[in-house]
């Protein structure tokens, strides 16, 4: 990936989501990962849930690498951070912009001056997150491309209010970074990362030092 993510749009013309054999009616919500622009984003592995080779719990957890990855981060964000300033939201924190778009992400800050305590219920969250977090992508790319997929969340989550949004790709084992004021780049992941206010991350770096082999 470019800095020119920025501007590339999944296609108008998206891959069909489903064969004619399966019907998008009879899928669960449990296996709805996110819905974009209307359109359902079906959870990495739903496909083996629909034909009982998995169960629903088998396809919902993330990889050992990447809770890892997560743990190293959220240890940096509560060390740095005024807890008395933002809220770190995990689990698959869960955005509701407007009827036809639910987002959820990997890990979530939110100023407490936006998501006050009357804003907290058993509902998704109808405030914008200050920085929105994620490590690798966790839906089935059938309507869009990794690209397109990304760019198209990452531009929902910046057009609601974020300030920045970052994405951890275990792959590429690089970095993609988009922040509010138009810059969109990707680095690798040996590089230091600003979080925010000064709370930088280097994963490559931090796997190395813990002697892993995917570093």
């Amino acid at each position: 990936m470019s800095k020119s993510i920025g501007h590339m749009i999944a296609s108008s013309n998206p891959q069909r989501v489903l064969p004619k054999t399966i019907s998008a009616k009879n899928i669960p919500d449990v296996l709805i990962h996110e819905i974009i622009d209307g359109i359902p984003l079906y959870r990495k592995g739903y496909r083996d849930v629909l034909a009982k080779t998995k169960t629903v719990e088998d396809i919902m957890g993330c990889s050992s690498l990447q809770f890892f990855i997560i743990d190293y981060l959220l240890r940096l964000l509560y060390k740095g951070i005024d807890e008395n300033q933002y809220i770190i939201a995990t689990n698959e924190a869960g955005i509701h912009i407007d009827k036809r778009n639910n987002l959820s992400g990997d890990m979530m800050l939110f100023d407490r001056d936006v998501l006050t305590i009357d804003k907290i219920n058993k509902h998704y969250a109808q405030v914008h997150p200050k920085i929105s977090i994620e490590i690798d992508l966790d839906i089935e790319l059938e309507t869009f491309t990794q690209e397109g997929y990304m760019n198209i969340k990452t531009k929902k989550l910046l057009d609601f209010g974020a300030d920045k949004v970052i994405w951890f790709l275990t792959q590429s084992k690089s970095v993609m970074i988009a922040t509010n004021d138009g810059t969109w780049k990707t680095v690798d992941w040996n590089e230091d990362v600003e979080i925010l206010d000064g709370i930088t991350c280097n994963v490559g770096q931090y796997l190395k030092d813990k002697g892993s082999e995917f570093a």
